[in-house]
């Protein structure tokens, strides 16, 4: 078991509903769904009041958790009593106080999540300015907002899941851009490639796939030091292909790689991309939105055909959101608009003739901008600013902690916010290190104090922290090196 703090549900008013005659059944009254809410924003508050003193992890195992919340389908509703099994669903999910470094996942925003309850129920379905006109001009509004952020000002775009569909969309435009396979399919006796660095993210190959280009098309460019893309392995790369007869589709660049948060050099990327003819992706999925604080770091990004961004990451918004820029939304549609006769515009007019569906994967959307509208609203640009300020000094701290501390080792230059190290006290073989930091990760997890992810650079298993996280304070980063040490005791006394 973990040690922690259980979390402790409010008593909660308890009534069975009672629905006037001439309700449906699923209806209910405006004094009941103030009631509900009353309840929720109880068990919302007390589990924000106490999640600094909460273990990260739950404090049960999957067997555990899987018997505490199973439970038959209820054949009769059971009205309010279906709260209480909502204590349960809190107990036991992941904490995401100011110790949570895991992964590149924003911190949950409140203000903003606080909006996804009139989302919901407003229920706008945003595929077109007819069926949703508030929703259709908050969410170019704010791609709008997103775009002049990263200094792509001209730049359209859709909201999305995250930036997985973000990359997908990019490649589905860049492949019907240079290889049109949206009428008749992928000509059998074209010959193509795409390349990125060996640091891509999983999603990008994943798309590969799915789009029937297949990932042994996928070429992975070398990296240097820093773990960028080199540019003149990626000349050399696509020169070779062309001079076989290979179309370079396009090149992905990173403005932000998942692992160690590398920026790849994206105005050398840019040029070569250029002069191949290919699509210039960037995946800004983690990092690019770090230009709000760091614009310096970013320079060429404006040079990109597409862009994924993450509000849910670097603008600490609630999941799901995601976002694609794209310089040319005539491509967009090329790659996306199929439209059957019941969703026509029926108009011309320049703002009611939107329709999202046309230069997007999904159909039905949810009104992913209202939170994020109202969050940069009720905060302005500047908070958001500071804290990924904040966000980026505080990796440098746990850096210069790390490299203080003998018996840790910094394993990659930290360029945005995502710190790669490990344990390396003691004379070990490199297959011994990689062992140790891995139990020393369970043990981590086990106790639940702050949470850590991992990578594996050149073969080595790395601790990693990222710290994309408003809640985050500097005591909560100088508990990090003070925890790695103390469960590396724990582990060479188990041995």
């Amino acid at each position: 078991m973990h040690q922690g703090s259980p979390v402790l549900v409010p008593t909660l008013r308890v009534s069975h509903s009672v629905k006037s005659r001439s309700m449906n059944p699923l209806e209910v009254s405006p004094e009941q769904f103030k009631s509900l809410c009353e309840q929720f924003i109880a068990i919302a508050s007390d589990y924000l009041e106490k999640i600094d003193s909460r273990s990260i992890p739950p404090e049960a195992n999957g067997a555990e958790v899987e018997r505490i919340l199973h439970a038959p389908l209820p054949e009769t509703g059971l009205g309010d009593e279906a709260i209480r099994a909502v204590s349960d669903v809190v107990q036991h999910s992941r904490a995401q106080n100011g110790r949570f470094f895991g992964y590149v996942l924003g911190s949950g925003e409140v203000v903003g999540a606080a909006t996804d309850l009139l989302c919901s129920v407003l229920n706008q379905n945003v595929t077109a300015w007819r069926s949703s006109p508030a929703a259709v001009t908050v969410e170019k509004l704010v791609v709008s907002w997103l775009a002049r952020i990263v200094s792509c000002r001209e730049f359209r775009g859709v909201l999305c899941g995250g930036g997985s569909a973000a990359n997908l969309m990019g490649m589905a435009m860049a492949r019907e851009a240079k290889i049109p396979a949206n009428k008749s399919g992928i000509p059998l006796d074209e010959r193509f490639a795409i390349y990125a660095s060996t640091e891509v993210h999983m999603s990008i190959p994943k798309a590969i796939a799915l789009l029937g280009l297949g990932r042994d098309n996928l070429r992975l460019v070398p990296v240097d030091n820093s773990f960028r893309m080199i540019p003149s392995q990626l000349e050399r790369t696509i020169l070779r292909d062309t001079e076989s007869g290979i179309v370079p589709i396009a090149v992905v660049g990173s403005a932000g790689t998942v692992n160690t948060g590398a920026i790849d050099p994206l105005i050398e990327i840019a040029a070569i991309a250029a002069k191949f003819g290919a699509w210039f992706h960037i995946d800004g999925a983690y990092g690019a939105l770090g230009a709000i604080a760091a614009p310096h770091k970013f320079l060429g990004i404006d040079r990109a055909d597409s862009i994924s961004l993450d509000p849910h990451k670097w603008l600490y918004q609630s999941i799901d959101c995601g976002c694609l820029l794209y310089r040319d939304a005539g491509a967009a549609r090329r790659a996306f608009s199929y439209s059957g006769d019941y969703v026509r515009a029926l108009n011309d007019d320049p703002f009611e003739s939107l329709t999202f569906f046309d230069e997007s994967i999904e159909l039905s959307r949810r009104f992913r901008a209202l939170k994020l509208w109202f969050s940069l609203r009720y905060h302005g640009l500047a908070a958001f600013r500071k804290s990924i300020e904040d966000d980026l000094q505080r990796a440098q701290r746990l850096g210069s902690s790390i490299e203080g501390t003998a018996d840790l080792q910094l394993m990659a230059p930290i360029e945005l916010s995502a710190v790669c190290f490990r344990y390396v006290g003691g004379a070990h073989s490199e297959e011994d290190l990689n062992h140790i930091n891995s139990k020393i990760l369970r043990r981590i997890m086990e106790r639940g104090n702050v949470y850590l992810s991992n990578a594996t650079l050149q073969s080595r298993f790395c601790l990693r922290a990222c710290i994309v996280n408003h809640r985050t304070t500097n005591s909560d980063i100088d508990r990090v090196v003070a925890e790695i040490l103390a469960v590396a005791r724990e582990v060479h006394n188990a041995n």
